[in-house]
């Protein structure tokens, strides 16, 4: 491991501690009049000081998004679940000119895989023609958990965005890593790294510490 990585640490029973010079900002998905997922809002970096911050994961803080320490004082599952690699987990969807793969245990159901008129997984079937290819990949790239990803022809490796190395933490939603920050579990093992990365913050995914989208069902909210 490099001196410069970036660690995100796993705390037993407790919250997760992001490294002081790691940007913290909250962001909301802005829907359009259908209810249809468009872009992320960024909002101003928060001033958490130079030391470690401390981030809720077990979804009862008071002072959401930062730990309150409510963890030791309600009944919450904290035991990581989550196994494998992406490329162990994953799925082949086809495609013309990209290969997408798909990981359903690490969606969190943002909702930038599909439009009123179409989805990701029509869009497969058309990616012959350069227009559904090119809103495929746009879907893709938008895709906060890393959950799909494509291939272009001809090369080995997934095609990724450049994304600065900072945490979001969506409204009423996941932590959303990016820019390759590594994850520690509570047992000190370190999870796959990837560009793009979602934590559970509701307490309530089966595959922690990953979000599989439960927050919704759980009625977490926090905006």
């Amino acid at each position: 491991m490099s001196d410069d990585e970036t660690v995100l640490n796993v705390r037993p029973r407790g919250p997760y501690l992001v490294p002081g010079e790691v940007p913290v900002r909250r962001a909301s998905i802005v829907k359009s009049e259908h209810e249809e997922s468009l872009t992320y809002l960024s909002k101003p970096v928060m001033d958490t000081g130079d030391g470690m911050t401390a981030l809720c994961r077990c979804g009862h803080s008071d002072n959401k998004p930062f730990c309150d320490g409510s963890h030791n004082n309600e009944e919450w599952e904290d035991a990581e679940t989550a196994s494998g690699t992406y490329g162990e987990r994953s799925s082949e969807l086809g495609g013309t000119g990209i290969s997408i793969r798909d990981d359903r245990s690490i969606c969190v159901h943002a909702g930038f895989c599909g439009t009123k008129a179409t989805n990701l997984w029509n869009l497969v079937e058309e990616t012959g023609d350069t227009t559904a290819r090119l809103q495929a990949m746009n879907m893709i790239d938008a895709c906060p958990s890393g959950a799909l990803t494509y291939t272009l022809d001809g090369e080995a490796e997934a095609n990724e965005q450049c994304l600065p190395t900072q945490v979001q933490i969506v409204d009423d939603g996941p932590l959303y890593l990016q820019g390759g920050i590594t994850v520690e579990s509570a047992e000190g093992e370190r999870y796959e790294v990837r560009n793009r990365v979602t934590l559970c913050r509701c307490g309530a995914s089966e595959n922690k510490p990953f979000c599989d989208g439960k927050h919704s069902d759980a009625g977490f909210a926090d905006s």
